[in-house]
């Protein structure tokens, strides 16, 4: 059984920051795929993010293209901690934001290819 904790997330005016971070219970990050996904009220959840470590200290990422340029996503071994980091956030970024873990880099954009998934939480763009 594999715990995802989330942190973060809040309000934020248009062109802010939010940094979201996501604690797993084992080092399950040096092994497994993490990916981000959000739902929007009304919305179908969809792909943010993802990250997958490689043998050595580099790791792969891949962002959806409404977020690329503005959202990193980064890992801090120590800690077993995931983050998200959103720049110039926009209205459109308004959500529930979801981390969660899988066996499949090549599936990574498909949330049926993640086994466990954090409790959530929320991110709002508002002036």
């Amino acid at each position: 059984q594999v715990n995802l904790a989330q942190s973060g997330g809040g309000l934020v005016q248009p062109g802010g920051s939010l940094r979201l971070s996501c604690a797993a219970s084992g080092r399950i990050f040096n092994d497994y795929t993490l990916g981000w996904f959000r739902q929007a009220p009304g919305k179908e959840r969809e792909f943010v993010a993802a990250f997958s470590p490689t043998d050595s200290e580099a790791y792969y990422t891949h962002y959806a293209d409404s977020v690329k340029g503005r959202f990193t996503i980064s890992r801090d071994s120590a800690k077993n901690t995931v983050y998200l980091q959103m720049s110039s956030l926009k209205p459109d970024d308004t959500a529930a934001y979801y981390c969660a873990v899988s066996r499949y880099w090549t599936r990574r954009t498909s949330q049926s290819a993640y086994d466990y998934w954090g409790q959530g939480t929320q991110v709002t763009v508002s002036s």
